[in-house]
């Protein structure tokens, strides 16, 4: 089958989660998505309708017409656990149209598109502007969605030290995101935004998944994360609206993989985006 254009992106962990406060930060961790647009009309899984509304936004921008073509999708993100695959997808989907098309859009212009075309599908709450921007970027950024991308970033910053995300996940998720009362929780979104202000990501991050997962009931998770931090890891909290649990460690933290090891059926190694990343299922995991 003939390949017209390839895009790529990847997955992210959430840091502020953009429902708490109308402010969101993600950080992309190496989960690589790769998709193509190929000639035929071959259609991969798409449960959203996401691949969709990708070619309804890309056409409505005046963007070049394709006829008669299909996608492929070759992605290590798991679906529906809180680490923005549906940002990865439409932002690698955008990125192959642009190579098709030769236009040579920019990071503003994908993410852009890649919102709208999620909140079309129904498949954020939010938009998504900072998982989309953490699928195409290194580092991490706090934004604010309800501007246009270029004039969204407030924030960014990258992650100096070398250190491993370990990702464990619980099976499908249980609670729709729009019924979580993240009003409840302000103070504490609050506080996981004034230490990101401070330049403290890792604290955001555990703060930020304490006050999900407090709007969410989720005592396991609580319990997971306060474990996992006892145990050596430097931050853990839920990412995104769950369930998937992400714990931020050093490479030789063998208290945090064993919790994981017993708490998760499944665990997933990787490292952020800014650095020499490695992805790998751990051996005997999940």
């Amino acid at each position: 089958m003939s390949v017209l254009g390839t895009g790529t992106a990847n997955g992210g962990i959430s840091v502020l989660h953009a429902a708490g406060l109308g402010k969101g930060c993600s950080v992309g961790v190496d989960l690589q998505c790769e998709v193509k647009l190929v000639k035929g009309t071959t259609s991969p899984s798409d449960d959203h309708g996401l691949l969709e509304a990708v070619m309804q936004v890309w056409i409505e921008s005046d963007y070049p017409r394709f006829d008669e073509v299909g996608w492929e999708i070759d992605s290590k993100i798991p679906i529906g656990q809180g680490l923005k695959s549906s940002a990865a997808v439409s932002c690698a989907a955008f990125r192959a149209l642009d190579q098709a098309s030769w236009t040579g859009l920019g990071d503003y212009e994908i993410v852009d598109m890649a919102v709208e075309a999620q909140r079309r599908a129904g498949c954020t709450i939010t938009g998504s502007m900072d998982d989309s921007w953490a699928a195409i970027s290194g580092g991490w950024k706090l934004v604010d969605p309800s501007v246009p991308a270029r004039e969204s970033i407030l924030m960014e910053g990258d992650i100096e030290e070398e250190l491993e995300v370990l990702i464990g996940l619980r099976g499908p998720r249980s609670t729709s995101a729009d019924l979580i009362d993240f009003q409840s929780q302000i103070k504490l979104f609050e506080r996981a935004l004034a230490s990101l202000s401070n330049g403290s990501m890792l604290s955001a991050i555990s703060t930020n998944g304490m006050a999900v997962s407090t709007a969410m009931s989720d005592d396991e998770s609580l319990r997971l994360c306060n474990s996992l931090i006892v145990r050596g890891a430097l931050a853990a909290g839920i990412s995104g609206s769950g369930p998937a649990v992400a714990a931020i460690c050093h490479s030789d933290s063998e208290g945090v993989a064993e919790i994981l090891e017993d708490s998760f059926e499944q665990v997933i190694r990787t490292r952020f985006t800014n650095q020499l990343g490695i992805e790998e299922e751990v051996d005997g995991w999940g």
